[in-house]
């Protein structure tokens, strides 16, 4: 089929450095599918420049008016919207954010057809396009970072600093001045595999949860928590992975077994709302409370790390917690407060990595089905909208566009 595809230029503030296709991707993604176009419009901030897309025969222009699918990374204004157009973005609206009821609004208003990112999933409901691994990767970075900064052992060069991640390792040497620490990541999925990555490759000894919690060494060492290794049923059955995701409320927290022995946690494990909390802010006050650093990678505020209150920024990534008065207070106060890492967008500080991980996602696994039958109905599950009208699988959307509410 013929189809033209555009790049838009990142609208939302801040501005994000990030894009769907790099230009190698762009070439390889028109050389695999006859009849694909991919048109980049120009963008001053984008962590590609124009020129390295011209350098490969791609087509740089302002105007996308004509392109019959617009890609994207993150929201688009709404004045920014071409009616008409099918789009592809992460549009955070499908849990009802306030935010962006207008966004969806408008997208309906003008006869959009709205894919989402996050909605792009396999048979079996498991995604299959995210930036989760680079999450995690700038998220362990920054957690060491963080540590040594805390404690005046080193001073790592900030991720969004670094050309990529080549340049990044550059700095993994550093972190052999750690003394020996214990460090906690929580998760199994892309966030928590893009944590272990970093720690392998700075050389970081793993362990087993039980040699974890009851050996000492004379080293740094980390271990991998599973749900499993951090909650139980509250009936005292046998733990069970499906049930756990399927009726968290029935299980309570066991991390309490960890704050005596953990220095620096790393928590990139997905959290319900009715999930156990990994602590209390009461916890923190516990005179066997050990950890003094944390790197919230998955950010949920006022979510399964309690301390998360707020989220923090690249350019001011870290804050203090002061466990006697529950304040926050600015980063490296005083000794016993906890130094936190919260940066709700990590994936930008690597955009170049980043995307072209991302790149490698969508050709195999969305453009296949965006540019053919869709026979899997993969496309189909992450159309939020179509026509002018919320497609039948997001009918539950409907209260939260009629309302207007300001934002």
């Amino acid at each position: 089929m013929s189809l033209t595809i555009g790049l838009i230029r990142e609208g939302k503030t801040p501005p994000d450095k990030r894009v769907p296709l790099t230009p190698k991707k762009c070439v390889e993604a028109q050389t695999s599918f006859p009849g694909l176009q991919i048109v980049v419009q120009s963008s001053p901030i984008r962590s590609y420049a124009d020129q390295e897309y011209r350098d490969l025969g791609l087509e740089v222009r302002d105007d996308l008016s004509t392109c019959d699918v617009l890609m994207g990374v993150k929201e688009v204004p709404v004045d920014q919207l071409i009616p008409n157009k099918t789009y592809l973005f992460f549009s955070h609206t499908v849990k009802k954010q306030p935010a962006n009821r207008k966004l969806l609004q408008a997208v309906l208003k003008k006869n959009i057809t709205l894919i989402d990112y996050e909605l792009l999933t396999n048979a079996h409901g498991e995604r299959i396009v995210a930036f989760g691994r680079y999450a995690g990767i700038v998220g362990a970075y920054n957690g060491l970072l963080t540590y040594g900064r805390k404690h005046g052992l080193y001073d790592l060069k900030p991720a969004y600093q670094c050309v990529d991640m080549d340049d990044m390792q550059e700095e993994f040497f550093k972190v052999k001045k750690l003394p020996p620490i214990k460090m906690a990541i929580t998760g199994s999925g892309r966030v928590a595999q893009g944590a272990l990555e970093v720690l392998d490759r700075m050389g970081i000894r793993r362990v087993s949860v039980y040699d974890y919690l009851y050996l000492d060494f004379n080293e740094p060492v980390y271990t991998q928590l599973r749900s499993s290794d951090y909650n139980r049923r509250r009936d005292g059955r046998v733990w069970d992975t499906q049930n756990f995701h399927q009726h968290p409320e029935e299980y309570e927290s066991t991390f309490g077994n960890f704050l005596p022995v953990t220095d620096l946690l790393i928590a990139c494990a997905y959290w319900h709302p009715a999930a156990p909390l990994l602590f209390t802010e009461a916890d923190t006050r516990r005179p066997d409370f050990r950890i003094n650093t944390i790197a919230d990678v998955t950010c949920d505020v006022n979510g399964s790390v309690p301390t998360t209150k707020r989220s923090s920024t690249i350019a001011e990534p870290a804050f203090d917690y002061n466990p006697a008065t529950g304040e926050l207070e600015p980063p490296y106060s005083r000794p016993t407060n906890i130094t936190e890492m919260a940066v709700d967008n990590l994936p930008c500080e690597l955009p170049r990595n980043a995307s072209r991980d991302f790149g490698r996602q969508l050709i195999d696994k969305v453009l296949p089905h965006l540019l053919g039958p869709d026979a899997e109905g993969v496309i189909a599950r992450a159309t939020i909208a179509k026509g002018g009208q919320l497609t039948e699988r997001y009918q539950y959307l409907a209260d939260y566009v009629a309302e207007t509410a300001s934002v």
